[in-house]
């Protein structure tokens, strides 16, 4: 055990073996002063800025990927700007030679006489508008309310046959769209539903039904079954942990499945060509032929009409962007 007295007999025998050495590292440093190096003082913020320099340093291939984006991007919007500006522009501006990006007299005359019921050119388009809206409704909550519980079998239920059924119904998707055109318009004419909205329903039902239930048969396979038990255990049936459970998991796969449907109903123009004659059923694709003329085309209408005609689109992205994206998320990182 140490005493007060020891502990300072020991530091003064410390301090006096220090006072020794002392010399002879003065000695070896004067003999080799690069035994002694000056310590660097580090510099605030220096360590982060040289970090930030080495992530964000770019590679050919972020070079590349970069280049590739932006060529999307101006092959997507390059055409949308066009056609705005041509819908700006008089009947003798859009056909002047060269043409011109920016109206020298931009003008609102094609937007007021398309969204004006008064007009005959305002009355069909909304007419035409209202039946695309119609159709691309009607056929994206019908095909939800089948492909839900048919992507929900196949993923839940072993039963004979399961997988060759399941390729059959994407059988289909082989064959180009316009080698049904025939056989389905001697069907619906068969059923007196030619000049009807539900030719166009059934018909894409037909071709929008295999890729949806292919798709949700996805997501519903990524969500653990066990869920389900454990919901059937608290004494859930199997609708109720089906409605309860597996909906709300899979809401994002439903949302973007309903996009995908309602962009193939609202674009599809063969079909809508084909089976109303009538003007007042047509939809819009097939109802903007009505600004071409036997002497002379209406271009700014008809670019102020497409441009018109691709909003809903857009705001149907703007608004479930956040679920299409989770989807896709959702989608890539399946096992």
């Amino acid at each position: 055990m140490s005493t007060p007295a020891y502990d300072e007999r020991q530091a003064a025998m410390n301090a006096s073996a220090s006072a020794q050495d002392a010399p002879n590292v003065s000695k070896a440093v004067a003999a080799d002063p690069t035994l002694v190096r000056p310590t660097a003082r580090a510099v605030p913020g220096t360590r982060t800025r040289t970090s930030r320099r080495r992530r964000f340093r770019l590679t050919g291939l972020d070079v590349l990927a970069i280049v590739f984006m932006i060529g999307l991007l101006a092959f997507a919007v390059i055409p949308m700007a066009w056609m705005f500006s041509t819908s700006l522009k008089s009947q003798f501006a859009a056909i002047q030679s060269p043409p011109r990006w920016i109206p020298a007299e931009p003008t609102l005359v094609a937007y007021q006489s398309l969204l004006s019921p008064d007009s005959t050119t305002g009355g069909r388009f909304i007419r035409f508008f209202g039946n695309s809206v119609l159709v691309s409704t009607t056929t994206t909550v019908i095909g939800l309310l089948v492909a839900i519980p048919a992507a929900y079998a196949f993923s839940r239920f072993r039963f004979p046959g399961r997988n060759l059924l399941f390729f059959a119904v994407l059988v289909r998707n082989m064959f180009p769209v316009v080698v049904f055109l025939i056989p389905l318009f001697l069907l619906m004419k068969q059923f007196n539903l030619i000049n009807t909205y539900w030719s166009l329903i059934l018909t894409y039902l037909t071709f929008g039904l295999p890729l949806s239930i292919w798709l949700l048969k996805g997501f519903y396979d990524n969500i653990p079954p066990e869920l389900e038990r454990a919901a059937r255990i608290d004494g859930a049936t199997r609708f109720q942990a089906f409605w309860k459970i597996v909906m709300p998991l899979s809401a994002s796969g439903i949302i973007a499945t309903g996009i995908f449907t309602f962009i193939g109903a609202w674009n599809e123009y063969v079909y809508a060509a084909t089976f109303l004659n009538n003007d007042k059923l047509k939809t819009l694709q097939p109802g903007l032929q009505k600004f071409f003329g036997e002497f002379s085309n209406n271009w700014p209408g008809l670019m102020a009409a497409q441009f018109v005609s691709s909003v809903p689109i857009v705001v149907l992205f703007l608004v479930l962007q956040k679920y299409f994206v989770r989807a896709l998320a959702e989608g890539a990182t399946k096992a």
